[in-house]
C-alpha cells in the first residue's frame, strides 16, 4: 500500500514538476541568448569604432578629387583612382622611407628586447640589496613625460662623450644627431621607449616560471647564463613575442624623439608630418608657398597616412595568431 500511495503521489507531482523544468530550460536558453546578443552588440560597436577611421581613409584615398566635391559620394566612389598612392609614393620617396622605417624599428626592436630580457631576468630571480627600489624606478620611467627630458636627451647625443674619453682622443665630442646610434645606445642600455613596460612583462612572467628548471638545470651543472638561454628563454617565447611587436609598432609610431633626433633621415612618421609640404614641393617646386585646396589637402594627407599604418596592418594579418597567443599567456589580459 505504501508503494501504490508513493507511485500515485509521485504521478500527481510529475506534471507540475514538468512545467518547472520547462519554465528552467527557457529561462536559461533566455540567458544565453540574451548574453549571445548583448556581446555581440559590444564586439560589433568596438569592431566598429577601431575600424571606421581606417574605412574612412581608405575611401578617401581611392576617390577622384571630383567625388570630394560630389554631396552624393559617401562611401563608394563614383571614379575610383590609384592616382593618389601613386602622387604620394613619388613625391615621398616611399620606397626608400619605408626601408628606412623598417631598418630602425627592426634594430630598435632587437636591442630592446634583448637588453629588457635580461633585466626582467634579473629583477625576477637575481634578490640583491635594493632590487626593488631600483625595480621601483624602473617602473618609474612609464609615469615619467618625454617631454621633461627632452632637451637632456637631445644635448647627450649632440655632444656625445663617454667619461670624456671620446674628446681626449678625438679632440671633440661626437654629434649622434641625424644618425640611428642614439636609437641603438638607448634600446641597448635599457634606456628605450616604454622600457619599463617592457621589463615588467617580463619580469612577471619569469616569476611565473617554476623554480623547479633552474634547481634541474643547476644539478646537471648548467651556470646561470646557460639555465637562461636553455632553459628559461625557450619558455619565454609569448612575452618575447610580445615585447618585439610591441617595441616595432611603437617605434614605427614615434614622431616625438625620431623628429627631434632624425632632422635628414625620412621615415615614415615624419613623412606623414610633412607630407603635404613635401608634394607641393614634388608637383610645384614651391613647397607651402600656395595655398592649398583643402579637400584635396586633406584626401593626400589621409593616403599618406594609410600608407605608413599599411605595412603594420598586413604584419599584423600574419602574426595575429601568434600575437594573441602572446597576449593570453603573458598574462596581458584581464
Amino acid at each position: 500500500m505504501k508503494t501504490e500511495g508513493a507511485s500515485v503521489r509521485s504521478d500527481v507531482r510529475h506534471p507540475l514538476w514538468e512545467r518547472m523544468t520547462r519554465a528552467s530550460f527557457w529561462a536559461n536558453k533566455l540567458k544565453i541568448w540574451l548574453w549571445i546578443f548583448v556581446r555581440t552588440v559590444l564586439i560589433c560597436g568596438i569592431s566598429f569604432i577601431i575600424l571606421y577611421p581606417i574605412l574612412i581613409k581608405v575611401m578617401i584615398s581611392i576617390k577622384d578629387p571630383v567625388d570630394m566635391y560630389d554631396a552624393t559620394v559617401v562611401w563608394i566612389p563614383k571614379h575610383f583612382t590609384l592616382d593618389n598612392f601613386i602622387l604620394v609614393s613619388k613625391a615621398l620617396n616611399y620606397p626608400k622611407v619605408l626601408l628606412n622605417t623598417v631598418l630602425l624599428s627592426g634594430l630598435v626592436m632587437f636591442f630592446q628586447t634583448l637588453s629588457c630580457v635580461l633585466a626582467g631576468y634579473g629583477f625576477s630571480r637575481i634578490k640583491f640589496r635594493g632590487s626593488g627600489l631600483l625595480f621601483g624606478c624602473v617602473i618609474f620611467t612609464i609615469l615619467v613625460p618625454p617631454q621633461t627630458i627632452m632637451i637632456p636627451t637631445y644635448l647627450q647625443y649632440k655632444n656625445f662623450d663617454v667619461l670624456g674619453l671620446v674628446s681626449l682622443f678625438q679632440g671633440n665630442p661626437l654629434n649622434l644627431i641625424n644618425t640611428y646610434w642614439p636609437f641603438l645606445i638607448s634600446s641597448a642600455l635599457g634606456m628605450g621607449l616604454k622600457t619599463g613596460l617592457f621589463v615588467y612583462i617580463f619580469r612577471q612572467f619569469f616569476r611565473g616560471i617554476p623554480k623547479d628548471l633552474e634547481e634541474a638545470a643547476w644539478v646537471d651543472g648548467s651556470g646561470t647564463f646557460g639555465t637562461f638561454t636553455r632553459i628559461i628563454l625557450p619558455n619565454a617565447v609569448p612575452a618575447v613575442v610580445t615585447v618585439m611587436l610591441f617595441s616595432f609598432v611603437w617605434q614605427w609610431n614615434d614622431s616625438f624623439f625620431t623628429g627631434m633626433i632624425l632632422n635628414e633621415t625620412k621615415v615614415m612618421s615624419s613623412m606623414v608630418s610633412g607630407a603635404w609640404g613635401q608634394i607641393m614641393f614634388f608637383l610645384t617646386g614651391t613647397g607651402g608657398a600656395q595655398s592649398p585646396d583643402p579637400l584635396y589637402a586633406s584626401m593626400i594627407q589621409n593616403t599618406a597616412i594609410l600608407m605608413a599604418i599599411l605595412p603594420l596592418i598586413i604584419m599584423y594579418l600574419f602574426v595575429q595568431r601568434h600575437f594573441v597567443e602572446s597576449m593570453e599567456r603573458s598574462g596581458l589580459v584581464g
